[in-house]
């Protein structure tokens, strides 16, 4: 692409242009032109500014998710940004902003639940829902940048407008690309988070721990 330089006059008066502004403007801008698509058996999914998990300044630092079995009814996917809280250590030169994948799930299950965060030579480690008594929540969102598994759905819908969405009583931002279907399976559930919310949250069998490996 080329650019031409014309002369222009310049108002001095008129206020600098602010960079963060511009950041984030272009950050959105890039978010609505990446589908959440399925791609082979990795599922990418991309969450709005404030309308999900990330209503709160996330810390910056991801954590691991692993489970042998996800189950879920009423399952949406749409994209945007997380953002930390200013002056963040973790921000670097993101502008304190992450450009995520969220999944709203209205009921789920999770087989053999594992969660790790790496907190600098060590991991805290979390474990539940082993054996027949899995992890449940209900209106569940998560926050990624990369989900792996094996999936499979059931009535799914690919390309809708996130603001149109009704399986798992979430609207997104209208413009915004999404998915939903009536009910998702994750087997070998791998997940990169960077935020968690649940109206609720059950953990059976859960232990809590520190630990050189994480999941």
């Amino acid at each position: 692409m080329s650019t031409t330089h014309d002369s222009v006059e310049v108002d001095d008066s008129a206020p600098p242009p602010s960079p963060r502004r511009g950041r984030v403007r272009l950050r959105r801008a890039a978010v609505m032109a990446v589908p959440a698509g399925l791609l082979g058996a990795t599922l990418m999914v991309l969450t709005a500014q404030g309308v999900l998990a990330a209503q709160f300044a996330i810390s910056g630092m991801p954590f691991t998710v692993t489970a042998d079995k996800l189950e879920g009814t009423g399952f949406e996917q749409f994209g945007g940004l997380d953002n930390m809280a200013d002056n963040s250590p973790n921000a670097g030169d993101t502008g304190g902003q992450v450009l995520i994948i969220t999944s709203a799930i209205k009921k789920a299950t999770l087989t053999n639940l594992c969660q790790s965060v790496d907190l600098g030579g060590t991991n805290l480690l979390i474990r539940a829902g082993r054996g027949s008594n899995p992890v449940s929540a209900s209106d569940l969102t998560t926050d990624s940048t990369i989900v792996q598994g094996d999936a499979s759905f059931t009535n799914i819908e690919i390309g809708n407008d996130a603001s149109t969405l009704d399986k798992a009583g979430v609207k997104g931002p209208i413009g915004v690309f999404s998915q939903q279907s009536d009910t998702v399976t994750i087997n070998n559930l791998r997940q990169t988070n960077y935020a968690t919310t649940a109206a609720s949250f059950k953990l059976p069998g859960l232990h809590l721990s520190f630990s050189s490996d994480g999941c």
